[in-house]
């Protein structure tokens, strides 16, 4: 079975349109009710870190992943990632910062969170208006096999 890697993050941070961009997917962009595997990565409902009952299911969920993305959006910094909670998974957790092209002042508050939630650097800063980041994101996760060779 092929590992995939797992997108986490709040309501409306852009988890579905980076998942889409990860599959080479166009998916359409509507409010993730249920996991969503596709080609390369798995999209996860806002609501299963927004509450803490559904924890439970991300740690299932990345069973199957390579790698966790957990998102911050730098226009709605939400503490919404309990103190410690990339320590919850067996794979490496990576830090991406969304939507840097907004709110430039929340940026270290970002960064702040992502050490609370125990996510250690690089932390890939993309806009998903522009693509901003998104190829420095994609290399470091696909493409591995082609920068080692």
């Amino acid at each position: 079975m092929k590992k995939r890697i797992m997108v986490v993050g709040p309501t409306q941070s852009g988890k579905s349109t980076l998942t889409n961009v990860l599959n080479d997917s166009n998916r359409p962009l509507k409010k993730t009710q249920d996991v969503i595997y596709g080609k390369n990565a798995i999209d996860t409902p806002g609501s299963y870190i927004e509450n803490p009952s559904m924890y439970k299911y991300l740690i299932a969920t990345q069973q199957g992943a390579s790698h966790v993305l957990m998102l911050v959006d730098q226009t709605r910094i939400l503490d919404v990632y309990p103190p410690g909670f990339a320590k919850s998974f067996t794979c490496p957790v990576i830090g991406v910062i969304t939507k840097v092209d907004l709110a430039p002042q929340d940026a270290n508050l970002c960064i702040q969170q992502m050490r609370k939630i125990g996510v250690k650097e690089p932390y890939f800063r993309i806009s998903l208006k522009d693509n901003m980041g998104v190829d420095a994101l994609k290399q470091y996760l696909l493409g591995k096999q082609e920068t080692s060779s």
